[in-house]
Parts: C-alpha cells; structure tokens; sequence
C-alpha cells in the first residue's frame, strides 16, 4: 500500500554534510508524523528526528544543533540536512512514515535504509 525510499546516504569527512531524502508513495490518503532513524551493528535503532504534520520537531541529544529535519507535504518527502557531521554519526539511516492509507487503516511504513559513513 504505502511505498517509503530513502536517498542521499554516502561516504563523507568528519565536518562535512549531506541531506538524505524520504519520498513516500503509493495509497496514501495522509502523512501524520515522518521521522529519521538509525541503526549500527549491534545495536537498537534509535530516533534521530521527527517531524510532526504540523511541522514540530524533535532531535535527539546528539544531533541538535547539527541536523534539520524539514518536509515537503505537496511531494511527500521528508528531509535531513546533516551538517558537522561526526564519525560517531556513521549508521545506516532509516525513514519512517505513519500514513492513512487510500483504504483508511493506518501504516507505519518504513524504507530499506541508505548508509551514511563519516570518516575522521
């Protein structure tokens, strides 16, 4: 039903930047919240950012200050402008979506991941 693709992921020095992209498609009748998470080996996948369908948002600890979560509603894509980025920042980055569908259930939709590699 609900289609999430994450993009934008990519090998950078520590201090640079990168904006990965979330593009959500499919049988959607609405987008509520939108958020970025993370995922190391071995470890649990933690919330990084969220954004809210009016436009609150949320970071965790290590990233405010750094990145920006924003949303474009009229293309269903969410993004996260990474800037300063930190080696410890290294983790594949995954996209979530909670949608109503066309068929009016919900769905928490999630993309397969892009990596983001931060070299010191």
């Amino acid at each position: 039903q609900v289609q999430v693709v994450e993009s934008g992921g990519g090998l950078v020095q520590a201090g640079g930047s990168l904006r990965l992209s979330c593009a959500a498609s499919g049988s959607i009748f609405s987008i509520n919240d939108m958020g970025w998470y993370r995922q190391t080996p071995g470890k649990q996948r933690e919330l990084v950012a969220s954004i809210t369908s009016g436009g609150s948002t949320n970071y965790a600890d290590s990233v405010k200050g750094r990145f920006a979560i924003s949303r474009d509603n009229a293309k269903n894509t969410v993004y996260l402008q990474m800037n300063r980025l930190k080696p410890e920042d290294t983790a594949v980055y995954y996209c979530n979506a909670f949608c109503r569908s066309r068929l009016g259930d919900y769905v928490s939709a999630w993309g397969q991941g892009t990596q983001v590699t931060v070299s010191s």
